[in-house]
Order: C-alpha cells, then structure tokens, then sequence
C-alpha cells in the first residue's frame, strides 16, 4: 500500500509540476525543437529549474541536478501542456540512474515522445542520454532533409531503419510507419 501511495503522489506532484516549466521564447523554441539537430550541449549554462528538476530533487537526486535540468529544459523549451513521468529507485535514489517519460506538443507534428536518463557517475559526473519519437506524415526521405538535412547519411541501421549521423553521440534513425515516418533521435550527453 506504501508504494502505491508514494508513487501516486510522486505522479501527482509532477502533473503539478509540469505547469511550472518555464516558457522559452519563439527563437529557443525554433532552436531547440526535439526534432532538429540541436544538443543539449549548447545550451546556456544558466537556465531556470524546471519542474522535472524539481521532482527530482525533492526525491532525493542530488548528484545529477544539473545535467537533468540542461537536458530536460532542453527538450522542453518553449512547450507548453508538457506531460512527464520519472522512474525513481525505492532507495538511494541519489546512487542510482533516474528517468524520465515526457510528451511534448509540437508546432509541426502533434507530439514527441522523449524518454531521458541519468546516472551518476565518479567525483561530481552524471551522464545522461536522450531520445525523441516523433511520428511524421510524410515519407522518410523528405523527413530526413527536410527535418535532418544537416546530418549525415549514414545508410540503414540494416534494411529498412535509415540512419543520420550527428557526430560520435547523436544519431538519428528514420523508420516508415505506415504513409508517414517515425523519428528516433538518441544521444548521449557526457
């Protein structure tokens, strides 16, 4: 009955918390769209705390508050009505990874799926990594200039699956769903 009760509050509290996720402006949201080739890696350092951030630490996660809040804020910018989920451990929840579900409505596409975890590492280190699922009403091939023109081509991941290539920690896998496509950005933030 405890877990019950401490995750139905640990949800309620990011539903609440969700609505304080601060708002970027047009330019940011252009920017830093989960669907561009944008990185978390250049965001500014002195971005507010966001509700993700704050649910976190209230759970107890300490180690890895900065790098949750670079990443989330990153792929929430400028979104209003986004909806999370955290995955927190029972125990320790500082010593462990954390993760996290969130929807986020898109001008250009009804929503994107991100999932991102984090887990602490030695002396002050947390790693993180991130992914994003969009669904597309066109055809791969159009999404992937039209979307991820600035990546690489990089093939299929092995025969229907194509691949663009961001660099060593962020690819892009483009797969037909049906008339349209589904996007799959993965990176990894060190």
């Amino acid at each position: 009955m405890r877990k019950i009760t401490v995750l139905s509050l640990t949800l309620a509290t990011i539903f609440c918390l969700a609505s304080l996720i601060p708002l970027a402006s047009a330019e940011e949201k252009a920017k830093t769209s989960p669907s561009k080739t944008q990185s978390p890696f250049n965001q500014p350092a002195n971005q507010s705390v966001n509700g993700i951030t704050q649910t976190a630490v209230k759970a107890g996660v300490l180690a890895c508050t900065s790098r949750i809040n670079q990443v989330t804020n990153f792929l929430t910018a400028g979104s209003p009505g986004v909806g999370a989920l955290m995955f927190l451990p029972p125990n320790n929840p500082d010593q462990q990874m954390i993760s996290a579900s969130m929807e986020i409505p898109m001008k250009d596409a009804s929503s994107a799926y991100a999932s991102a975890s984090f887990a602490p590492g030695h002396e002050n280190y947390c790693g993180g990594m991130y992914e994003t699922v969009v669904y597309w009403p066109n055809k791969c091939s159009e999404v992937a200039e039209k979307q991820f023109g600035t990546l690489t081509k990089a093939g299929a991941l092995a025969k229907n699956i194509g691949v663009r290539n961001g660099g060593e920690s962020m690819k892009v896998f483009l797969m037909p769903a049906g008339i349209g496509c589904v996007s799959i950005k993965k990176e990894i933030v060190r």
